[in-house]
């Protein structure tokens, strides 16, 4: 019951987060907006709420640009379960492909609801169809995501080049901007020196101490977590087609830019916006997805719309609107649509699978 409880808190805190940030981002364009209508020499009533017109915009997108972002999405997650498999591969299994991107986009699905808890679901469910052992399988994992980390890396290393005054006034302008300022600064360090210190200390005594630490059962399966985790992690190294991996890498990224760009032309006021400006505002919202809320929510709005006021002068209550739109349409008709089929078919499609055994590597 404590677990439970404790669970349901936790959705609620990153929930209320996420939806804190965009009320935040919608309190303060809502003002923008009101503003406006003044200056226009409009009512409220006459000029309509900022509510309003965020549905009058939905109401007015060209839906053939959104079904291009949606089909250019799914062909990263496509790429990205084919990637995956190629990481597999070296362990000796050969998993169904509609397994991986199913469990995949289940993995999404979970994320909505809860920050990263779908990488949890995820080697689980796949692990329960092909017969897996989970720690190999999140090991697999693991390694995708240090190569995404790189691959971002890269990503923001052409943005910053072709782009660098602009994303770094923008990202100085955030820092200062940021709650607090730097006055915190100095305690963290403090503390995070203390806590280093303390577990270097830990470490050495663990070390010096292993014969006898390591005969603790909950130290075995620690180990055997870790163990597992490596041999998943060394995969990479193992690859019978590495240019195969490095192709859906490139792909995944190519197609996560498209996304952005092509989502420019579904909406009137960005329609005009360069390759290069999908580039930046697609940089800007990853960004806004690695903060630990449901999906992005909230923290992707607030940069998306940040970057195309400061960057490209959008209007603040049209950006507001595109990063809406964008991130709705994504998680509603990807996300949501392919996890929930996930949901239901894999359990109908596994009933008699029965996998094939894992083959011996050489």
């Amino acid at each position: 019951m404590n677990k439970t409880l404790t669970n349901i808190l936790k959705i609620i805190l990153f929930f209320g987060l996420g939806l804190g940030i965009l009320y935040l981002v919608y309190r303060s364009q809502n003002a923008n907006w009101i503003e406006d209508c003044a200056q226009k020499g409009q009512s409220v009533a006459e000029c309509g709420t900022f509510l309003e017109k965020i549905i009058r915009d939905f109401s007015q997108v060209k839906w053939s640009w959104i079904g291009a972002v949606l089909a250019v999405y799914t062909i990263s997650n496509l790429s990205r379960a084919a990637r995956w498999m190629l990481l597999l591969k070296p362990l000796g299994y050969s998993p169904r492909p509609v397994n991986a991107f199913f469990t995949l986009m289940i993995g999404y699905f979970a994320n909505l609801g809860f920050p990263r808890i779908g990488e949890i679901m995820r080697p689980a469910a796949f692990s329960g169809y092909e017969k897996m052992p989970v720690e190999k399988v999140l090991g697999t994992i693991v390694t995708e995501r240090i190569t995404d980390v790189l691959a971002l890396l890269v990503v923001m290393a052409l943005a910053f080049t072709l782009e660098f005054d602009k994303l770094w006034n923008f990202i100085l302008e955030s820092q200062n901007s940021a709650e607090g300022g730097t006055d915190g600064l100095p305690l963290l360090v403090k503390i995070g020196i203390g806590l280093a210190a303390v577990g270097l200390i830990a470490a050495g005594l663990i070390w010096k101490n292993w014969e006898k630490v390591s005969q603790i059962p909950f130290v075995k399966k620690i180990v055997g977590l870790v163990e597992g985790l490596w041999e998943g992690v060394q995969t990479i190294r193992k690859m019978d087609s590495p240019g195969q991996f490095l192709f859906h890498t490139v792909n995944i990224w190519f197609m996560y830019f498209l996304m952005t760009y092509l989502g420019f032309f579904a909406f009137a006021p960005t329609a005009e916006l360069t390759p290069l400006a999908g580039l930046i505002i697609f940089v800007t919202g990853a960004l806004g997805i690695v903060i630990p809320t449901p999906g992005g929510l909230g923290s992707y709005n607030a940069l998306v719309t940040a970057a195309l006021v400061q960057f490209y002068g959008i209007d603040g209550a049209d950006a507001f609107s595109f990063s809406i739109i964008l991130f709705f349409s994504i998680n509603i008709g990807c996300n949501v649509l392919y996890g929930l089929i996930g949901l239901i078919i894999l359990p109908i499609i596994n009933r008699n699978y029965e996998p094939l055994p894992q083959r011996e590597i050489g």
